[in-house]
C-alpha cells in the first residue's frame, strides 16, 4: 500500500486545511477497498461522479466514471449532473473543476497533499515580482500566458493582464493570441512547452528565460526577446532524454516514440510524435497489432494503454528508470474509499473551492482559450 502517512510541510502545499488519513483506512487490502468503494458509489449513485486523470493507478481509473486529461475531466464534470465531483487529479486540476462546474456542485480531492510541483513553480508573489521587473524594463506589452498546469491565481493574474490559459495541444494558438493582441509573451509554468511552441512557431531565437530563484536575473535582457520562459517544469517529463530514445530504438529497431512536449527540446526532436496526453492515447488507440510504441510520460499511462491494448507493444521510453508522478500517488485509493464513505455519512472531507473573484477572472482566461 501506498498510503501518505508520513510527516508533510505544509509550506510545500498551496492548502492548509490538510487532514491525514484516519488510521481505520490505512491497512485496507485491495479486495475490502474494492467492495467498499463499489458500495458507496452505489449508495451515492447519480449524487456523485468520479474523475480519474489518465496519470493515476489502475485502483483509482477503474473506479472512475470519465478518465482522461485535467481539462478534458473538467469539462465532464460540468457537464454532470452530480452534487460532488471526486476529483482523482492533483490541486489544480480541481481547482480547475471548481471554476468551470456550477455553484451547486462540491469538487473533492481525495488527499490534499496531491500538490502539482511544477505547479508550485509560479507562485503568485514570484509572478507579481517578476511582471513588475519585467514591464519595467519595456514599453511594448507583454501578454502572460499560462499552462493549465497552474494555480487558479495565475490563471487570474494572467486574466488581469489581458492573457489566458492553453493546454499542451493549443499552446501555439495562445502564443498567436497574444502576438495579435500584444508585443511579448511571458509563458508559465513550464519552460519546455513554452520553448518547443516557440520552435513551432519558428521563433527558437526569440526565446529567453526567467529564473524567479536567480537574484541576478536580467530584466532588461529577458524583456528585450520576444518569448520570456518561465523557469519551471515537471519533473516526471525533464528525465526523459535523447539516451533513452538511443537505447529503445537499439534494442528494437522498429520502435516508434512518442513523447509529451513537457520533454526537453532535444527529446521532442529525436521523438517519432509529439503531443498530449489524449495525442499520446489516440496514438496507441491507431496504432496496428504488432506495432511497438515507447512512450515518454508518467508511467501509469504507459501501463493503461498497454492493458487497454495488448495488440500493442507498448513500452516506457526509459524502461525500469520512468517514474510515477508523485503529486499524483498522494491520491492513495484508501483516501478514496475515506472521502466516499464520509460523503455516505453526510461529512464533505477535502473540498476544493477557489475564492469568487479569483474564480471570475479565471474563468475569462480559460473563456480566451476557448475562444481561439
Amino acid at each position: 500500500m501506498e498510503t501518505a502517512a508520513f510527516e508533510t510541510d505544509l509550506s510545500l502545499f498551496k492548502y492548509d486545511n490538510l487532514e491525514q488519513l484516519p488510521p481505520a483506512y490505512r491497512d485496507l487490502d485491495e479486495d475490502e477497498r474494492t467492495e467498499r468503494i463499489e458500495a458507496a458509489l452505489a449508495e451515492l449513485g447519480d449524487d456523485v461522479v468520479v474523475l480519474g486523470h489518465n496519470y493515476q493507478r489502475r485502483e483509482i481509473v477503474e473506479h472512475a466514471d470519465f478518465i482522461g486529461d485535467s481539462y478534458q475531466l473538467s469539462k465532464e464534470a460540468a457537464n454532470a449532473d452530480a452534487d460532488y465531483v471526486i476529483f482523482g487529479g492533483v490541486t489544480f486540476m480541481a481547482e480547475s473543476a471548481d471554476i468551470i462546474t456550477d455553484d451547486d456542485q462540491t469538487v473533492i480531492l481525495p488527499s490534499m497533499e496531491a500538490s502539482c510541483p511544477m505547479a508550485g513553480m509560479a507562485e503568485a508573489l514570484q509572478v507579481d515580482a517578476a511582471w513588475a521587473e519585467l514591464t519595467a524594463e519595456t514599453d511594448e506589452r507583454i501578454i502572460p500566458i499560462t499552462y493549465m498546469n497552474s494555480y487558479a491565481d495565475l490563471k487570474a493574474f494572467c486574466a488581469e493582464q489581458g492573457g489566458l490559459v492553453c493546454t499542451s495541444s493549443n499552446a501555439h494558438k495562445a502564443f498567436e493570441y497574444a502576438f495579435e493582441h500584444g508585443d511579448k509573451v511571458l509563458f508559465l509554468p513550464d519552460k519546455h512547452l513554452g520553448e518547443n511552441t516557440a520552435h513551432r512557431l519558428g521563433m527558437a531565437e526569440e526565446t529567453a528565460e526567467w529564473d524567479p530563484w536567480d537574484p541576478e536575473s536580467d530584466a532588461e535582457t529577458a524583456a528585450d526577446h520576444d518569448i520570456i520562459l518561465w523557469e519551471g517544469y515537471c519533473q516526471v517529463h525533464e528525465r526523459f532524454r535523447v539516451e533513452h530514445i538511443e537505447q529503445i530504438r537499439e534494442k528494437h529497431p522498429d520502435a516508434n516514440v512518442v513523447v509529451h512536449p513537457e520533454c526537453r527540446r532535444e527529446v521532442v526532436e529525436a521523438a517519432d510524435v509529439t503531443g498530449s496526453t489524449s495525442t499520446i492515447c489516440e496514438t496507441i488507440e491507431n496504432a496496428d497489432p504488432g506495432e511497438t510504441w515507447a512512450i515518454g510520460t508518467e508511467i501509469h499511462l504507459t501501463n493503461h494503454l498497454s492493458r487497454w491494448h495488448p495488440e500493442v507493444n507498448v513500452l516506457p521510453l526509459c524502461g525500469d528508470a520512468c517514474m510515477d508522478c508523485n503529486a499524483m500517488r498522494q491520491i492513495d485509493p484508501n483516501y478514496l474509499t475515506w472521502v466516499l464513505e464520509e460523503l455516505t455519512e453526510g461529512r464533505e472531507r477535502n473540498v476544493i473551492e477557489v475564492a469568487p473573484e479569483e474564480k471570475e477572472l479565471a474563468q475569462v482566461a480559460l473563456d480566451r482559450m476557448l475562444e481561439i
